[in-house]
């Protein structure tokens, strides 16, 4: 993986952490919104993490791979995971 380790580890924990969060706050019977609100905080952060995860792999080994005879493989690679995080 070529992204800074550190930071996506990082906002994994986070996310880790609001998920715990998040299920206190189940069992606990909160708010509904309340719940919903601190799901969203948590899938923008895992979103957050996915896209630098991304970016280091183009800026990386898409970059790497348009430099060999054959890049192909890896630029719709790269194409499917940008599709699948656009839903």
């Amino acid at each position: 993986m070529k992204a800074d380790k550190a930071s996506v580890a990082r906002k994994l924990k986070i996310a880790r952490g609001q998920l715990d969060g998040i299920l206190r706050m189940i069992e606990e019977d909160r708010y509904c919104v309340e719940i919903s609100t601190q799901l969203s905080a948590t899938e923008a952060l895992l979103k957050k993490a996915n896209q630098e995860i991304m970016r280091a792999h183009i800026r990386g080994c898409v970059k790497e791979a348009m430099q060999s005879s054959d890049p192909t493989e890896k630029i719709e690679e790269a194409l499917s995971l940008l599709e699948k995080m656009a839903e």
